[in-house]
């Protein structure tokens, strides 16, 4: 069986989310936010810092275009969109999920926006990146899931029955 590869913003429960769904799928769990912190030996916020913005984007897209595996649930981090060819390779990995949260919840989700390791310009606001990247999430995804008021549990629940509908699982 494929992988499926959840996409989304900072925020969605892109990772928590992965987790219960690769339980109830019986499928590995694989976070590429913290493979790239593995790799580089340094939080995200540190990299961006350090190394800046492009840098990060070509270690993030490195790591997703070095990712082979099967039956696993990829939870990326927001900015895995801006790489066209990582975004090919998961592509060719599995089943890209959107995993979609209108921005009034993301804003109260993410709290530590200068600490969190979101790839974002010194004059970009949350808002302009959720803009920036709402299309190329919408872009990418095979499947689409609005996420609204469920818990968890429905969330999981719901994802489960469309993969099955799509025969990914």
């Amino acid at each position: 069986m494929k992988n499926i590869i959840l996409i989304g913003m900072s925020g969605a429960g892109k990772s928590t989310l992965g987790i219960l769904l690769a339980k109830a799928l019986n499928y590995d769990f694989m976070d590429t936010d913290v493979l790239i912190q593995q790799q580089e030996g340094q939080l995200l916020q540190d990299i961006l810092q350090e190394k800046g913005i492009e840098r990060f984007k070509t270690i993030e897209e490195k790591v997703i275009c070095q990712l082979n595996t099967l039956n696993t649930i990829i939870a990326t981090g927001g900015s895995v969109v801006y790489s066209n060819k990582g975004m090919k390779h998961l592509k060719e990995q599995g089943t890209i999920v959107y995993i979609a949260v209108d921005f009034e919840e993301i804003q109260k989700r993410v709290k530590n926006i200068h600490t969190r390791g979101i790839v974002m310009g010194p004059d970009q606001s949350l808002q302009d990146v959720y803009l920036e990247r709402v299309m190329l999430y919408e872009k990418y995804a095979d499947i689409s899931v609005n996420i609204k008021q469920e818990t968890i549990e429905e969330t999981v629940s719901l994802l489960v029955e469309l993969l099955e509908k799509e025969g990914e699982q």
